[in-house]
């Protein structure tokens, strides 16, 4: 499967996004952020994940108009945090969002949690809001099986994406398929497991193996899995790290093994338990 960082990946309506980009979940305000995300750029992302609740939307924003690229050329994605579900509580966050932004538009505005009773409303709030055209893509994040199949019954635009924390060891093989079954793509955050798995002996012969780390493994399973993934680094030299992944393939029996290691581990949220 070859690829490069500027590959892209066409969304059900037709918009595209790159297949890798910079997530900064707890990447602090200011300077930080500012740093990373100019970073990233500087190493040839064109995508960067935000939201509302990681409080760093102004500095993303800032970077990326700062950088010299030209707009249309990055994707940003921001999403509805749980406090401003509700139709029109929904409505003035994604306002709000793009005024913190700072930009024309938004490339894709994702429901970050489903709600109870209230993740119905908020659809219909995005989906108002693609229409508006101020948002090119709308889609939802930790969202299971069964919270996709309500969506199905109610909704009138079929969310592009389905954001979830996706790995080796927590391959949501089921989900996957139901994704991929709808044309929803599947977009993977922590990815990297925190650092959490890096030193598994089963992983650590493949990087060996293709000279990489086992991060760079891991995120080049993602990208054979046609993921979208977004690992998050604040350190300019694993961003670097991060994209150098574009430069060996992982063959059947390295895949194989991968697949292999699902054990249901989360180190973030476990929507399973969302009603």
């Amino acid at each position: 499967m070859k690829r490069d960082i500027n590959y892209k990946m066409k969304m059900n309506n037709g918009y595209e996004i790159p297949q890798f980009g910079l997530g900064v979940y707890l990447t602090k305000s200011g300077t930080e952020c500012i740093n990373a995300v100019t970073w990233a750029l500087e190493a040839g992302y064109r995508h960067i994940d935000t939201a509302k609740i990681y409080g760093n939307e102004k500095e993303v924003g800032e970077a990326v108009r700062n950088s010299g690229i030209k707009r249309e050329e990055v994707f940003i994605t921001t999403k509805l945090w749980n406090d401003d579900h509700g139709y029109e509580s929904a409505l003035k966050a994604f306002d709000k969002s793009l005024k913190t932004l700072n930009t024309d538009y938004i490339d894709c505005y994702l429901i970050h949690w489903p709600v109870k009773d209230k993740r119905k409303d908020s659809w219909k709030a995005l989906e108002k809001i693609y229409e508006s055209g101020y948002c090119k893509s709308i889609g939802v994040s930790n969202y299971m099986i069964i919270h996709l199949e309500e969506l199905f019954s109610y909704a009138n635009i079929i969310p592009v994406m389905n954001q979830v924390e996706f790995s080796p060891y927590n391959y949501q093989k089921d989900l996957l398929d139901l994704c991929n079954k709808n044309n929803i793509i599947l977009e993977a955050y922590s990815p990297l497991t925190r650092m959490k798995k890096l030193d598994d002996p089963r992983v650590l012969p493949i990087a060996e193996k293709h000279n990489k780390t086992a991060a760079q493994v891991l995120i080049r399973w993602a990208i054979e899995h046609d993921l979208v993934v977004i690992p998050k680094s604040a350190r300019k030299e694993r961003i670097i790290e991060n994209a150098n992944v574009f430069d060996f393939e992982l063959d059947k029996s390295d895949m194989k093994i991968l697949d292999g290691l699902d054990e249901g581990f989360r180190c973030s949220w476990d929507p399973t338990k969302a009603d």
